[in-house]
């Protein structure tokens, strides 16, 4: 051992402590990157073995065959298991041109206003290394998906909580009815903003944001000169003819927007890290400086696969179809809720519904884990409802800051990205929670 790792006292050697001889960067306390995160306590290895997963939003079933059979495809061409041009593989920069071009309504260029990523949460990282200082504040709507905090924090930045406010009344109501306060909104906004993330449609409250909320973000966003970072990735599942409104298409938003896509979401694919972000040059070419640095590039087979869905999709009625798969899958969740007597958030698009669990109890002494002590009151419900139930599900009071809690806390976030035969487990399932209704 070296003499170093020891110190001696009374003429014997003693052991020195080495486990954190390096101190870490204050910035992990910040984003909430050392806390033990929902993700981890709710983790299968941590619950029954029979319990049905509908916590986390990663699907059960394969993406579409005539994808996996271009990624095999490209993993038996020599060209497609290199490196690709960190901007993205030309064929996919060509494929999502075509499909954005019309619904932004310009002519996309696939060199200066198209970055493929590793998946939308690292362009989403890149964006914010690219345009945050220290101190700049991000302005970010409550329930938030939980990398938002320590991408912005890592980078310097500061967030800035608006919570969306869900409805008062009993019964089942839509996402529709979750509302920004614009005031508060307003509020919120000081010389050191920098940014507004807007989500929609929204994880996880499914809500679809409305052309008229939109442009009063956009008409604050350009009083402000805030950048807008407009995350879609549930742009193709969206439900009962609501209409998804690109915020990038109000007048004068192109120019201060960058809106994120994922192949995770649109075939089913959430492995594979492929995603996509358009927008000007002015925002793209600074991201790409970001991103190249980060991962310099993108996995190319499966960008090469991606293109060929993103090529056929439409073609092939592929999204009308999904979008036509997961209401079913919805329905088959929310009529299990219904028969409960339960109130439940319906969601206008995402995979998502939000379950109010704040008339669930459970017994005093129930033993629960350390890891849900001090936490809201949904973590205890969740764990409670898995081991009991059988059922797992996420507490969405981890999806806002400590101060907007108590609002979080009467929900429970279920995801119903599964196949029709697991629902229909899981809805017989969850049943028995009408003994623990008060």
């Amino acid at each position: 051992m070296s003499p170093s790792a020891e110190t001696r006292r009374n003429g014997a050697y003693q052991h020195k402590d080495r486990s954190n001889l390096i101190p870490f960067s204050s910035r992990l306390k910040e984003g909430r990157a050392l806390a033990q995160d929902v993700w981890s306590i709710f983790n299968a290895a941590n619950l029954p073995a029979d319990c049905i997963n509908l916590g986390q939003g990663y699907m059960n079933f394969p993406p579409p065959e005539w994808v996996k059979e271009a990624a095999g495809e490209a993993l038996n061409q020599v060209a497609t298991n290199h490196y690709s041009h960190p901007r993205g593989r030309i064929r996919l920069r060509q494929a999502l041109k075509e499909h954005y071009s019309p619904e932004l309504g310009r002519d996309l260029d696939v060199e200066s206003e198209i970055l493929v990523t590793s998946g939308a949460n690292e362009g989403q990282y890149s964006v914010f290394v690219a345009f945050l200082e220290q101190g700049d504040e991000v302005i970010m709507f409550e329930p938030f998906f939980d990398q938002y905090l320590p991408s912005v924090t890592f980078n310097g930045g500061v967030p800035v909580y608006v919570p969306l406010h869900p409805p008062k009344h009993d019964g089942a109501h839509s996402s529709s009815e979750w509302t920004i306060d614009f005031d508060e909104l307003r509020r919120a906004v000081s010389p050191r903003t920098k940014m507004i993330i807007v989500n929609t449609p929204h994880n996880p409250v499914g809500k679809v944001f409305t052309r008229h909320e939109l442009e009063q973000i956009a008409a604050i966003a350009e009083e402000h000169n805030l950048l807008v970072m407009s995350d879609e990735v549930y742009d193709s599942l969206v439900f009962d003819d609501n209409q998804h409104v690109r915020i990038a298409t109000l007048p004068g938003m192109w120019d201060r927007t960058v809106t994120v896509g994922s192949a995770g979401k649109m075939f089913a694919a959430t492995g594979w890290r492929v995603g996509w972000l358009i927008g000007p040059a002015s925002i793209i070419q600074p991201t790409l400086a970001a991103t190249t640095r980060i991962v310099f590039c993108s996995n190319s087979p499966l960008q090469e696969a991606t293109a060929v869905g993103v090529e056929q999709a439409k073609k092939r009625g592929f999204l009308r179809q999904q979008r036509d798969e997961y209401a079913e899958r919805r329905a088959i969740l929310t009529a299990g809720f219904d028969k409960l007597g339960m109130k439940y958030t319906n969601p206008q698009g995402s995979y998502f519904v939000l379950l109010d669990i704040s008339s669930v109890k459970w017994p005093e002494d129930y033993p629960f884990p350390q890891s849900v002590e001090g936490r809201g009151r949904d973590f205890k419900a969740c764990w409670f409802i898995a081991m009991e139930v059988g059922v797992s599900s996420i507490p969405v009071s981890e999806f806002y800051c400590e101060a907007h809690t108590p609002i979080g806390e009467n929900y429970a976030r279920f995801a119903f990205c599964k196949d029709v035969d697991t629902l229909k487990h899981a809805v017989e399932r969850l049943q028995k929670l009408k003994q623990f209704l008060a």
